[in-house]
C-alpha cells in the first residue's frame, strides 16, 4: 500500500493494500476501498455518518469531495451510504453526496462512468455505467441516469427525474423533466429534439433499429398527439423489438413526464 505520510486515514477505514492514496488526502469514517484505487493529493473520502464502499481501480482526483453529507435540512446525521463501482473517474473538485434516509439511503455510481471538474451528484441519485459528465454539471437528489448517458457542460438536473439510456443532453441545458431514452435534448428547459442516432451508431445498434427508434421518437416529439396517442402510433408503425417496448415503458412509467 502506497500511503503518503500526510495523509489521515480513519482506523475504521478498510483499504486493500494495493490502494494509493496522495499527500494531504483525508480518508474519514466508514469507508471500505477494493483493489487498485487511486486517491490523488487533498481527495476528501468519507465523512463522520456516512458508510462508503468503493469497488476497484477508481480514480479520485485533486480537491473532489466523496460520500459528503447531504445537503439537504432534513439530514439529521443519521447513517447512510454511498456505493461505488469499478473503474470510475472523479475529476477535481467533484462532490457526491451520500444518501437521505427518507430518499432510500443510498446514493449510487456504477461503473466506468466519467465525472469532469466540479460536478455535483447529489444525494440519493442513481447513476449507472458508461456515463460522461462534462464540467460544472449539478444533479440535484433523486437523479436517475441511466446507462451510457452523455451530458455536456454546465447543466443543470432538477430532483426525481430520470435520464434514459443512451440520451445526450446538450451543454447549457435546464432539465426539469424526464429525458427520453435514445434521444438528443437540449434547451432551458430542455426537451427531446431528435434522435442519438450518432450515439446509437457508436453504441453498436444496427442501422434497422435506428431506423425504427427514430420513427418512434418523430411520432412521440413531432406533431399535436397527445402521448396516448403516440403509444398507440408507435405500437402499430414500429417493428416489436426490445428496444421499443423499453422506449414505451419509460414514457408509460414517467411521474415527472417525458421533455418532448
Amino acid at each position: 500500500m502506497s500511503i503518503h505520510p500526510s495523509a489521515i486515514i480513519d482506523p475504521r477505514a478498510k483499504l486493500d493494500p494495493s490502494c494509493e492514496v496522495g499527500p494531504f488526502a483525508v480518508i474519514r469514517g466508514d469507508v471500505t476501498m477494493g483493489k487498485g484505487n487511486k486517491v490523488d493529493s487533498h481527495a476528501i473520502i468519507g465523512s463522520e455518518n456516512g458508510k462508503v464502499t468503493i469497488g476497484e481501480n477508481n480514480h479520485f482526483h485533486s480537491g473532489s469531495i466523496i460520500g459528503g453529507p447531504p445537503q439537504d435540512l432534513k439530514f439529521k446525521g443519521e447513517v447512510t451510504e454511498l456505493r461505488i463501482g469499478n473503474g470510475n473517474i472523479f475529476r477535481e473538485f467533484v462532490t457526491v453526496n451520500v444518501g437521505t434516509v427518507t430518499g432510500g439511503g443510498i446514493t449510487q455510481i456504477g461503473d466506468q462512468n466519467l465525472l469532469m471538474a466540479y460536478v455535483h451528484i447529489a444525494h440519493d441519485c442513481q447513476l449507472g455505467s458508461h456515463i460522461a459528465i462534462a464540467n460544472t454539471s449539478n444533479f440535484a437528489g433523486h437523479v436517475v441516469v441511466e446507462d451510457h448517458v452523455r451530458v455536456g457542460g454546465v447543466c443543470s438536473f432538477n430532483q426525481f427525474i430520470r435520464i434514459g439510456k443512451h440520451s445526450f443532453i446538450a451543454g447549457d441545458s435546464a432539465v426539469n423533466k424526464d429525458i427520453l431514452p435514445f434521444t438528443r435534448a437540449q434547451g432551458k428547459y430542455a426537451v427531446s429534439r431528435a434522435l442519438n442516432s450518432i450515439g446509437l451508431e457508436r453504441a453498436g445498434y444496427s442501422k434497422d433499429e435506428i431506423a425504427n427508434l427514430k420513427k418512434a421518437v418523430r411520432l412521440l416529439i413531432m406533431g399535436d398527439r397527445t402521448i396516448e396517442e403516440a403509444l398507440k402510433e408507435i405500437e402499430t408503425q414500429c417493428a416489436p423489438s426490445e428496444a421499443i417496448q423499453y422506449f414505451t415503458q419509460f414514457i408509460q412509467g414517467s411521474e415527472r413526464g417525458v421533455a418532448r
